[in-house]
């Protein structure tokens, strides 16, 4: 019995197909891309097309970042508002103890200076 095409075994590794990661990033500007170009009257799929992303995978991030959006967290980096607050006033505080710091230490050494 001759023996035509390819084992099951060779097949079966050539039909796995590598899965490609997306950085938060690349979807946040896709979207914004995609409501852009929408607003121009290009379709999902034209815009899909031109990023290398499937149409369904681009309407779920935009339903992703809206969600996101709605639920009151920021798009750059999924922060609530309020922990973006917080994280701001321990930055202020500590930049107000280095300021502090900085103005006792240019006093000390003027004065050693003289």
């Amino acid at each position: 019995m001759k023996k035509t095409g390819q084992s099951k075994q060779s097949r079966g590794s050539e039909a796995k197909r590598h899965r490609r990661a997306f950085n938060p990033e690349f979807k946040r500007e896709a979207v914004r891309l995609l409501e852009e170009r929408r607003a121009l009257g290009a379709s999902v799929t034209q815009v899909g097309r031109e990023l290398g992303v499937r149409p369904d995978i681009l309407r779920r991030w935009t339903r992703e970042l809206s969600t996101t959006r709605e639920n009151g967290a920021t798009a750059l980096n999924g922060a609530s508002p309020e922990e973006e607050l917080r994280r701001l006033r321990r930055e202020l505080e500590i930049t107000r103890q280095e300021r502090d710091f900085l103005k006792k230490a240019a006093a000390f050494f003027a004065k050693e200076s003289r």
